[in-house]
């Protein structure tokens, strides 16, 4: 059963969905299922992925890195950042040469989330 907000790709051609409305049924692409992406949430390689959240003024940043930013390269890269803030989210598309960085001008939260999507590694939040 699919659950808001879940990630899913197809090992075929790539597709990558996030389902608005779970249901009961299977989500399938060229003809197989789907696979859910499953949340990682700790680094354990020289490359960085867990977002880090840090409030500047009136604004979140989102880097994907505290310490060292993940590539943003053709074969490498971050596709999207999303910011939750007390259940309204924000998302920011990025391509390769971009910075792995996004601001969101929103409201300061009691409950704020940030997730993000790696070509390669998949998802990764930080709650």
């Amino acid at each position: 059963m699919a659950e808001v907000r879940e990630i899913y790709k197809c090992e075929i051609c790539g597709n990558i969905v996030e389902v608005l409305h779970g249901g009961a049924g299977q989500l399938v692409c060229c003809g197989q299922p789907m696979k859910a992406q499953t949340p990682q949430t700790a680094d354990t390689s020289q490359e960085k992925h867990v977002p880090y959240v840090e409030r500047q003024g009136n604004a979140y940043v989102v880097r994907v890195g505290e310490n060292a930013l993940h590539p943003m390269e053709d074969k490498h890269y971050i596709e999207w950042i999303e910011l939750e803030v007390d259940g309204a989210s924000c998302k920011k598309f990025l391509k390769p040469g971009d910075e792995p960085k996004a601001v969101f001008e929103v409201p300061e939260g009691k409950v704020v989330k940030a997730r993000e999507y790696c070509n390669i590694h998949g998802l990764w939040v930080k709650e």
